[in-house]
């Protein structure tokens, strides 16, 4: 398989374009050619269960990856695979990857649509900023305390001692290493010392302040999520971050992001975006696994009903055909101690779990409210992923539907919700009486739909 020396070699060669006009003469006419010719069309439903069309989305993403390739935006050229090293390094792929230490160390292994193999969950904050460090504790020793947690993703902090942090700037790497060193603290705190970190600094705007945080307390068996430009494009900040971790015998985290409503396109477009993307997190950023999270352009969630379809129909084209260990991101629009969060997060997550992904779990208001996040979210995304393990797609679809039906006019306008303070009572570990009242309402709506969720004990 092509190393990444030969990637980087591969970024000073290839074909010459500007930006546009990659973007606009050679991704846009790729993908609808590779539409046209394998005949994807958005059906309307969020989850298919249509497996030829599924194995139609895989083999129109690899062609769309054979033809269009990664655009360096460093240099200004594209990095390009044939046919054949595409195969190979679909053969050669990673299909687990050990994640953690003693008690904690786990197996992140690819399932299939339908399959009654747990999902792995990766749950916490994806990223999404507080305010400060006591905050930032108090939320990951609460995310660590919860039973089904395998990863931990982690927020970033907003603040270092009173002061924003800037991005490219030294409070950028303050804030890094404090970031590190607390959530450390919180999982051991939590009695969970070995339970990996798989969003590796998500406070680092720069390859500097990753590299630099890392050093106080990420080990190897962490994961470090690197991500991509949209559409199907890499910096060297990244590759450089790429660099690091491979030399450091640890796991890249392949984050992907494909926008309906961009270059992408429509649901079709984005779906099988998502497939090329897979091809490019194990050639270019030399991934142990694909996380993605195709959104929507202006709702800015993944659940919305045309993103969960290229959602499902890419994963299913993805977990029928690939070995390569495969998450999806839940990703709201609306936030904590709101009905509507509660749905949405089990709207996605029955949706990609029954179509064969993993997790990676959070309840933030599209990630703009600073503080708009607590434990309750993940916690209630990981007991429907686990109940939704070995269901079947003509089972599950119904209940996605009806909770669509609950939410999907108000997506545009949704609650953002109440901030960690008010939903979450730090001291004792546990969400307020209000929103347990509401956790447990919702559950039984569920139940009643025909989820077989387990209670949720706090």
């Amino acid at each position: 398989m092509i190393d990444l020396d030969g990637v980087v070699r591969r970024s000073y060669t290839g074909p010459c374009f500007d930006e546009q006009e990659f973007d606009l003469n050679v991704f846009v006419p790729a993908l609808r050619s590779v539409l046209a010719k394998y005949g994807i069309k958005y059906t309307g439903q969020p989850l298919p269960a249509d497996d030829d069309l599924a194995d139609r989305v895989f083999a129109a993403g690899i062609e769309l990856y054979e033809k269009v390739g990664t655009y360096c935006v460093d240099t200004g050229r594209v990095i390009r695979f044939s046919r054949d090293e595409i195969a190979e390094a679909l053969r050669n792929a990673p299909s687990k990857a050990v994640f953690g230490e003693g008690d904690n160390q786990k197996a992140l292994v690819s399932r299939a649509p339908e399959s009654p193999e747990r999902p792995w969950c990766f749950l916490g904050a994806g990223g999404a900023a507080v305010s400060d460090e006591r905050k930032f504790f108090a939320l990951v020793r609460g995310y660590a305390k919860i039973p089904d947690i395998d990863s931990l993703t982690a927020p970033s902090l907003a603040n270092v001692d009173g002061h924003l942090v800037r991005g490219y700037s030294p409070l950028e790497i303050e804030a890094c290493i404090r970031s590190v060193r607390l959530a450390r603290e919180a999982t051991a705190a939590a009695g969970k010392p070995g339970l990996p970190i798989m969003n590796s600094i998500a406070t680092a705007a720069s390859a500097a302040g990753k590299i630099a945080g890392s050093s106080f307390g990420l080990r190897p068996s962490d994961g470090w999520l690197i991500g991509s430009r949209v559409e199907l494009k890499v910096d060297f900040e990244r590759l450089c971050e790429v660099a690091y971790v491979r030399r450091l015998g640890g796991h890249v985290v392949a984050e992907t992001a494909p926008v309906l409503g961009g270059y992408a396109g429509g649901p079709e477009g984005v779906a099988v975006t998502n497939v090329a993307y897979h091809v490019h997190c194990i050639m270019v950023l030399q991934g142990s696994c694909q996380l993605t999270f195709p959104f929507h352009s202006t709702l800015q969630c993944t659940s919305s009903p045309d993103v969960m379809w290229a959602v499902s129909i890419s994963t299913q084209a993805i977990t029928r055909n690939s070995h390569f260990p495969y998450l999806n991101l839940v990703y709201v629009a609306s936030g904590p101690l709101t009905r509507q969060c509660l749905y949405e997060v089990a709207s996605v997550t029955l949706n990609a779990v029954v179509s064969g992904g993993g997790l990676e779990a959070l309840g933030v208001a599209r990630a703009t409210e600073v503080d708009h996040m607590t434990p309750v979210e993940p916690r209630f995304a990981a007991a429907v992923a686990l109940a939704a393990s070995g269901m079947k797609r003509d089972e599950a679809r119904p209940i996605v539907g009806e909770l669509i039906s609950r939410y999907g006019g108000n997506l545009k306008h949704a609650p953002k919700g109440s901030p960690f303070h008010l939903a979450w009572d730090a001291k004792e570990d546990k969400p307020v009486a209000e929103y347990e009242d509401l956790v447990g309402s919702v559950s039984e709506e569920l139940r009643e739909m025909g989820v077989r969720l387990g209670a949720l004990r706090w």
